[in-house]
């Protein structure tokens, strides 16, 4: 049989259902203790589908300026994703660009904000 790995997530909701606590493990590290975070991201492909499911959480201690890190180090991490996967030429530069702009207006908004 091939190698298996498994990821877990613990999430503690409150009663609106929102997420209070984020913990997660993964078998192939070294830790057996669950670690915490503040937010996950997931996207699965759905292949009998042939459509992507979202799982999007973080919890009310996540700020708004880790939020905006998150999101911005995701945008990255999937052009580097997309173009190991696919060999596309174009992506990690364009991506890598529209993830600059979009950081920069976004501390334009926040700071027009007060």
């Amino acid at each position: 049989m091939a190698k298996q790995s498994e990821i877990r997530f613990k999430i503690a909701l409150n009663d609106n259902n929102v997420p209070q606590d984020i913990k997660w493990l993964a078998t192939d590290t070294k830790s057996e203790e669950l670690r915490d975070c503040k937010s996950i991201m997931i996207s699965i492909w759905d292949a009998l589908q042939k459509e992507t499911l979202k799982i999007d959480l973080w919890t009310t201690e996540m700020t708004v300026d880790e939020m905006h890190s998150h999101f911005f180090q995701t945008l990255l991490s999937m052009a580097d994703s997309y173009q190991k996967a696919t060999k596309n030429p174009y992506v990690k530069e364009d991506m890598k660009l529209f993830a600059e702009t979009l950081a920069k207006k976004t501390a334009e908004w926040e700071s027009a904000k007060g």
